[in-house]
């Protein structure tokens, strides 16, 4: 079992920047495979980005390709999704997730964060 706790949204003008960061508890991040999500009012929940364990392989929604980068950081235990250029069609809540198997952007992960709000204006 793992806890999962993002941080770092906010609000930002179009053409901004911001790093959310995910902090994993107890096993290491990167035994597991982990994304992240985003869901905007009234909308279902959106795979964003995601790591693979096995492969190291990232996966990225075509809307953000070019734009975001997922990445973990071992040492600290952390996954982190830089967002560059973001426009306000970005604006949801964002989660991370991790599980055991690989869903890539698909909406499975056992464990999730409580997400973190990202307003794009």
């Amino acid at each position: 079992h793992v806890q999962l706790v993002e941080s770092g949204g906010g609000s930002v003008q179009a053409g901004g920047s911001l790093r959310l960061s995910c902090a994993a508890s107890a096993h290491s991040i990167i035994t597991y495979c982990t994304g992240w999500f985003r869901q905007a009012p009234g909308k279902e929940r959106e795979g964003v980005a995601s790591i693979d364990r096995n492969t190291g392989g990232t996966a990225y929604v075509d809307s953000v390709k070019g734009r975001f980068t997922i990445s973990q950081d071992k040492a600290k235990n952390m996954l982190y999704l830089q967002m560059n250029s973001l426009e306000p069609e970005d604006t949801a809540v964002y989660y991370c997730a991790a599980d055991q198997f690989a869903f890539g952007l698909s909406p499975q992960y056992n464990y999730w964060g409580q997400g973190t709000q990202v307003t794009v204006s």
